[in-house]
């Protein structure tokens, strides 16, 4: 397994492709740590896992809250020793188009988004700094960097997670430390599962490949990042889309 002795955290870990990221890591033996601010669903996927046979601990924190995010990371490295992979996964929508949008949904989806990758970014380098080690995986999307109707804010997070990505590598890369993106497309997960039936047929239309993504093929890409196959790469973008945006 080539995750064994390795300590992977994954936010937004309660479900969706958080869960199957969590999943994949765990099935290569690393120990997986679950943060969300679902308490009961983070339980219920730790006990799934733990089933498997992987060593999953869930943590309840809302990562926009930083004394929260460096509650859990100080408490997964007393526990562990450390942190090798961080998975900011995290994300929420608020649709609207921006002359609808009301201020409090702009300022959740950028703070749940970009902020809360911010914040476990800063809580959790210093511990990678000093290991000379370290796997930053983003997830962004598809949409930040095509754009979509009536979803400015989600837009602007999941771009700016780009942004932020390259410019993390920069300052890291001397210190072992790879930070990169994953972008999806359309994965069939509970959050897109709330489309209208006309936007869910409408983004099947322009997606070569005809189908939806799976939660699991965002989650190997995150695997491939985190892997030692993956050592030379930082600053990157992959995209998981079917061929939606090229």
């Amino acid at each position: 397994m080539i995750f064994s002795q390795k300590v992977s955290l994954v936010t937004g870990a309660s479900q969706g492709i958080g869960e199957a990221i969590a999943e994949e890591l765990g099935k290569e033996g690393a120990t997986v740590i679950l943060v969300d601010i679902q308490k009961d669903k983070l339980e219920q996927v730790a006990k799934r896992l733990s089933d498997q046979g992987i060593k999953a601990l869930p943590y309840e924190a809302d990562v926009t809250h930083f004394d929260q995010v460096c509650a859990v990371t100080e408490a997964v490295v007393k526990e562990l020793g450390k942190i090798d992979h961080l998975v900011n996964n995290a994300g929420i929508t608020r649709d609207s188009l921006l002359l609808r949008m009301k201020e409090e949904d702009w300022d959740l989806v950028l703070a749940v988004n970009l902020k809360g990758a911010f914040n476990f970014s800063r809580a959790v380098l210093k511990h990678m700094i000093s290991a000379r080690y370290g796997r930053i995986v983003n997830i962004s999307s598809v949409v930040g960097l095509m754009g979509n109707f009536g979803q400015t804010n989600y837009a602007a997070s999941k771009a700016g997670l780009i942004g932020f990505s390259k410019s993390l590598a920069r300052e890291v890369a001397a210190r072992g430390i790879t930070v990169n993106c994953v972008a999806p497309g359309y994965i069939a997960t509970p959050m897109t599962e709330k489309l209208p039936d006309e936007v869910k047929k409408a983004f099947l239309e322009i997606i070569p490949m005809k189908r939806f993504g799976l939660p699991v093929e965002v989650a190997r890409a995150v695997k491939f990042l985190c892997s030692d196959d993956a050592a030379y790469i930082t600053g990157q973008v992959i995209n998981v889309n079917g061929g939606m945006y090229m």
